[in-house]
């Protein structure tokens, strides 16, 4: 923000000027209304349709000098203080702030702080990260909402652009967040209502959907999809679906995160498109078990050094392998076990393993932790309850009702030869008696 000496806002809201003001009215009872109100008249900058400034003369209401809750004029000039420091306004530096909080900034000069601040610092996120938010920043967000100032951008005008301007639901999901976390930056840089809510994040995107059905193979078709894999796609995908990791933590892998002796592996960084970050979030950090492939790893450590990539690429040795091979690879075998569906790859055994884990006993709250999800929600999209597993608790439930209506049924009393009740049957249990009746 660049201030002027005559306290003009130049770069930020596009120049607009600001008044060094402090009001100290004189509170007079009103008499012509009922109760006699103290009123006092001020000063208000108020934000036009077009974001600029006006100054207008305005009336506030303290409360009745007669009768019920009367308020005495010492007591109403107090009040007026309470209300007047938000508008007053002694130096010009007060003055600046009190006109930038009410979002008078230029959208696009916000945004290009938040990519020079925030998406700046490569040590506070990671690079997809990064990328995907500059590229769309630059292709659609700045070129479309750039110009106008942040109090002039509406909800609904957010909303309208994001369902004729995307076709996924998870595309306009992710802008809007972007949008809203310059909103926050803005916030925290004094150029947005603190608490106040930001227009995107009141854009509507209507009912959750997803570009390819959610689904995953089931144990026999991953199975035979695993029988037709060659080394190291087997080995990698038999990864992902003992530990949930992600592929691209799983291709950042070097032996130096790998524990023979405990059998685990150490998620300390990922690989994306050949660059070498930190993980997605610092939950993302974590030991994760392999359980029975211990064995398949120390056969293929044979020979290495600690900071060798436990996956590499044949054609260039010490590079980590590109991830498209594997998904490739994937889809052939699925292919051909007549198993394949769009979106099948890597991740879907992330997905499996989520899901698969919690079946076999594991809780949620377990299933969360290993996957790295920062909350359960997360791990409740990832988990599919299979037809398989929704049968097997229905007749979970279906036995246990059966065994207590067994146990439950009402004895019915005995039939006679002619079909009617036995009364012997609702008899007590009797001795026979010997001897004639005299």
């Amino acid at each position: 923000m660049i201030l002027g000496a005559e306290g003009s806002l130049h770069m930020l809201p596009g120049g607009l000027r600001v008044k060094v003001r402090v009001q100290h009215p004189q509170v007079k009872p009103r008499k012509d209304r009922k109760g006699h109100p103290w009123v006092f008249r001020y000063w208000s900058d108020e934000i036009q349709p077009d974001g600029t400034v006006k100054t207008l003369r305005k009336y506030h209401d303290v409360g009745p000098s007669k009768g019920e809750g009367a308020l005495t004029k010492k007591q109403a000039e107090v009040e007026r203080d309470k209300f007047l420091a938000k508008f007053n306004a002694p130096t010009v530096e007060e003055a600046v702030q009190q006109v930038a909080t009410t979002g008078v900034a230029l959208f696009g000069e916000v945004a290009r702080m938040y990519k020079e601040g925030y998406l700046g610092r490569e040590n506070q996120i990671a690079k997809p990260t990064r990328d995907k938010e500059n590229f769309y920043l630059d292709e659609y967000i700045i070129p479309k909402w750039g110009a106008l100032r942040l109090n002039q951008i509406q909800p609904k005008a957010v909303e309208d652009w994001l369902h004729t301007t995307f076709d996924s639901w998870w595309a306009m999901h992710g802008v809007r967040a972007i949008m809203s976390r310059v909103y926050h930056y803005a916030e925290g840089h004094g150029l947005w209502e603190e608490g106040k809510r930001n227009p995107p994040s009141k854009a509507k995107l209507g009912k959750k959907r997803y570009k390819n059905e959610r689904c995953i193979l089931s144990f026999e078709e991953t199975a035979r999809v695993l029988a037709r894999l060659e080394e190291p796609n087997k080995l990698i995908i038999e990864t992902c679906i003992a530990t949930g990791a992600r592929i691209s933590e799983v291709l950042g892998l070097k032996w130096k995160h790998v524990n023979l002796q405990v059998g685990t592996i150490k998620i300390e960084q990922r690989v994306w498109h050949q660059d070498i970050g930190r993980p997605k979030s610092e939950d993302s950090r974590r030991t994760l078990g392999i359980g029975d492939l211990v064995e398949r790893y120390g056969s293929k450590a044979a020979g290495t050094t600690p900071d060798a990539f436990v996956f590499q690429q044949k054609r260039a040795p010490g590079r980590p392998l590109w991830d498209s091979g594997v998904r490739d690879a994937v889809h052939d075998a699925a292919q051909k076990e007549g198993c394949d569906f769009p979106g099948l790859g890597p991740h879907s055994f992330r997905r499996a393993n989520i899901t698969w884990r919690q079946q076999v006993g594991g809780s949620a709250i377990e299933a969360s932790k290993i996957a790295g999800h920062s909350d359960l929600e997360m791990t409740g999209e990832y988990t599919l309850v299979t037809p398989e597993r929704q049968n097997e608790l229905t007749r979970r439930i279906q036995k246990k009702l059966a065994e207590v209506a067994q146990i439950d049924a009402p004895k019915l009393p005995l039939k006679s030869e002619h079909g009617d009740p036995d009364v012997r049957a609702r008899l007590p249990d009797m001795k026979p008696v010997s001897g004639s009746i005299q």
